[in-house]
């Protein structure tokens, strides 16, 4: 099974000016765990995930005045549509990330994360309930 496959094409974007805050509500709003990052002046591409937001919340920082910027990971690995998703749980595992920002032409078209990955490798449900007797 390819990443392609298994991506959220649904992507949240948000810029390098959104405090903490903003961005959780926003993904707390989309169910995602993870929001792409969008600065064309400085570092491009980056993630902000659920873990930097905690991490910073942890240290006793606002979250109505702490940016993005300041928190996001702007080292990313990026994973290709055509990935296998063994290629990318390897680079998930290897990089000790969650995530995978999913580009297509240097443009984002998904992320893909491990709780996708256990999802396509997982048995169905209704086939577990079967086989569980």
């Amino acid at each position: 099974m390819l990443v392609r496959d298994a991506m959220s094409s649904v992507v949240l974007t948000i810029g390098p000016t959104h405090t903490l805050r903003q961005a959780a509500r926003l993904m707390s709003a989309r169910r995602v765990g993870a929001a792409v990052v969008l600065d064309p002046d400085h570092c491009g591409i980056g993630i902000l995930t659920e873990r930097d937001i905690l991490n910073s919340l942890g240290e006793g920082q606002s979250p109505d005045t702490e940016t993005a910027c300041t928190h996001t990971t702007t080292a990313v690995v990026f994973a290709a549509p055509c990935w296998t998703l063994e290629e990318a749980a390897a680079a998930m595992s290897s990089g000790g990330f969650r995530h995978l920002i999913v580009l297509n032409d240097r443009e984002p078209v998904g992320i893909v994360s491990v709780r996708d990955i256990i999802r396509c490798w997982a048995p169905d449900r209704r086939e577990a309930a079967v086989l569980a007797g």
